[in-house]
């Protein structure tokens, strides 16, 4: 049975290291920003989060797309 995913939402995720536990691992924390549009391109997404990348006061670890799809039967 084919399957089509149709795109429902995207968000934005900036993963930061906040500091370091008693134990020496380190802390990271994701900072999500919702309701990006589907249609944005991950090229021009990913310009968005280094942008805001640099606005952090904490190290970047990554920048990544979250895509929430409906799976649905043809």
């Amino acid at each position: 049975m084919p399957v089509t995913a149709l795109l429902k939402q995207s968000s934005l995720q900036i993963r930061v290291h906040t500091g370091t536990d008693e134990k020496g691992n380190a802390i990271v924390r994701t900072r999500t920003f919702r309701s990006v549009k589907t249609a944005a391109l991950d090229e021009d997404l990913y310009a968005v989060g280094l942008a805001l990348a640099g606005l952090q006061m904490h190290p970047v670890e990554s920048v990544s797309r979250m895509n929430e799809v409906q799976l649905e039967a043809e």
